[in-house]
């Protein structure tokens, strides 16, 4: 047992290596971006189940989002640490809730509204108001503010001054909407997304029984992204923990861009105050980018709070440098960026490797445009979900069919006839949408070069499973479009980052000092998506008034 963890280390570097055998007590990885922080946390839970100190099935790994999640249980199930879960803090909580309602309240639990918008806008409307969609979001998010911020009612009408109102909104009357919001809620019997935490978290506080169950379940705890906990989140950790310390938190106080929805990196940052016998451990060996890439993300972010120094490991004798361009139009940008990917198409470069990463959605259409106009096949990054498609789905139903057949053949031959009894053919079809669920059934033939060895249809069936309860979903051939708060966590070989203009990287309505930082934070996470080359640009003819090049292209050294 010893001899098969120690191969769990063998190919980490010393400060992976160090993390992964710290198994006990309170541990604080600060991990920049592009050191290796998922190998790290999923190696060391896997040695520490190899090596007979964690029982699997005693271990929660936490993250922010499905994707994530799912990502992590499919390496910790290739690391042989079968029965670890992963899940969303919401995902973990509501699993919870549903067990102890019935126990402690009666009944099932409260159904959980699938979004606050629908909700809200009749809450408004019963109070005579009329607010257009931009508004009702705008009132969700403070809603959402509100609650993982731990603030009553009452505590928020007291800092209402200070948040931004919705257009078509005082601040009295946000305030109320917030209350007819609340009651019609509880008319209804349905909660949102933050009532779930804020439930559970009151529940194990009020029912040491309950609080007991859960202790007794999870005993050690991994929280990754620890920069966006919100205070609700982490309430609802230190309840998971009891008096306890076997917690690992990993995260960059330098990519912390949700604030607007209540995450601060205080609690990163503080870990040591909290927990004073904590052991803090730094990743800053930069795998991912070259070296001017990187040196361009430590010069956005010198001399920050919390801000590490990373140190590219690549080596690569002619590396691109980034570029800044400056243009008079947003027709002219996106014509340039499209002519920008369409030659680093011809010169070899995956159309997968490459994204336009942007401020805000708005700014996608004029580049899908442009792009579809030189052929270039496209997906936008938090659209539909990949196993939700009616042609994937049709295509997963076909392969647990065959799974219940035992059948000899080579794996590939298997799946590509049953693609291809399902519409999949080797040559590409003409038309967008014929060409887009053709590379959606590719992206399905392409997984089965990802699976072990030997096999069969029955495992690569469980597998598909597998991804799709998690939404890990496989690579897509098209570039992909994003917003830049959707891509944290990826990477591509090219990227541009547009909009780098006053106005709208930073945004308009970032008034004050810790909102500029925010964007400032925002314009980090884009560059460092980049491995090979980073294309960044701006322009200067705005709507209203001319623009100026953002201040992040100066401060990151591009501009004099």
């Amino acid at each position: 047992m010893a001899s098969d963890a120690e191969e769990i280390l063998a190919e980490l570097d010393p400060e992976q290596r160090e993390i992964a055998e710290c198994l006990r007590g309170p541990v604080a990885v600060l991990a920049g971006a592009g050191t290796g922080k998922t190998r790290a946390i999923t190696h060391r839970i896997a040695y520490g189940v190899r090596s007979g100190v964690y029982a699997p099935e005693r271990v929660l790994a936490v993250t922010f989002t499905r994707k994530a999640a799912g990502e992590l249980q499919g390496r910790l199930r290739g690391l042989g640490a079968e029965g670890v879960r992963a899940q969303t803090f919401h995902g973990a909580a509501l699993a919870q809730l549903g067990h102890f309602w019935p126990q402690l309240v009666g009944g099932a639990a409260p159904k959980v509204l699938p979004g606050k918008v629908a909700a809200l806008s009749q809450a408004v409307e019963g109070m005579g108001l009329r607010l257009g969609g931009e508004a009702l979001r705008d009132a969700a998010s403070e809603i959402e503010w509100r609650k993982t911020s731990m603030l009553s009612i009452d505590d928020y009408a007291e800092r209402v001054q200070d948040r931004p109102l919705p257009q078509g909104l005082t601040a009295e009357q946000l305030v109320d909407v917030h209350r007819a919001y609340t009651t019609l809620l509880e008319e209804r019997r349905q909660i949102d997304f933050e009532d779930v935490l804020v439930l559970l978290t009151g529940m194990l506080e009020a029912e040491p029984l309950a609080a007991l169950q859960v202790r007794e379940r999870y005993r050690f705890f991994t929280v990754d992204e620890f920069q966006d906990v919100s205070p609700l989140q982490h309430a609802l950790l230190r309840v998971w923990l009891g008096d306890r310390d076997d917690l690992c938190v990993v995260g960059d106080a330098s990519q912390t861009i949700y604030s607007f929805a209540g995450a601060t990196s205080s609690y990163l940052l503080r870990f040591g105050v909290e927990y004073p016998h904590a052991r803090e451990i730094r990743l800053e060996r930069n795998y991912r980018s070259t070296e001017p890439v990187v040196r361009l993300a430590n010069r956005l972010m010198r001399d920050r709070p919390g801000a590490l120094t990373l140190r590219a490991t690549r080596e690569r004798t002619e590396a691109d440098a980034p570029t800044f361009e400056w243009f008079g139009s947003e027709h002219d940008e996106a014509a340039a960026v499209a002519g920008s990917i369409a030659d680093a198409l011809s010169a070899g470069t995956r159309a997968s490797e490459i994204a336009i990463l942007y401020r805000t959605n708005a700014q996608s259409a004029r580049f899908e445009e442009a792009l579809r106009q030189r052929g270039i096949s496209t997906r936008v990054h938090g659209a539909q979900r990949f196993f939700e498609r009616a042609d994937v789905r049709q295509a997963v139903m076909l392969v647990r069919g065959e799974a219940k057949v035992a059948d000899p053949r080579p794996l590939f031959q298997i799946v590509s006839d049953v693609l291809r009894a399902g519409g999949w053919t080797e040559k590409p079809p003409e038309g967008a949408a014929a060409r887009e669920r053709w590379e959606a059934l590719g992206a399905l033939l392409a997984l089965v070069d990802e699976m072990p060895p030997g096999a069969g249809i029955r495992e690569f069936s469980e597998e598909l499973l597998a991804r799709q309860r998690t939404q890990h979903e496989p690579t897509l051939e098209a570039v992909t479009l994003s917003a830049i708060h959707a891509a944290k966590g990826l990477e591509w070989s090219m990227v541009h980052v547009v909009g780098m203009s006053e106005g709208v990287l930073p945004i308009a309505h970032a008034a004050d000092e810790a909102a500029i930082e925010e964007e400032r934070r925002l314009a980090y996470v884009a560059f460092t998506r980049a491995r090979d080359v980073l294309r960044l640009s701006g322009v200067g003819g705005g709507a209203r008034a001319p623009r100026r090049p953002s201040r992040f292209i100066a401060e990151a050294g591009l501009l004099a």
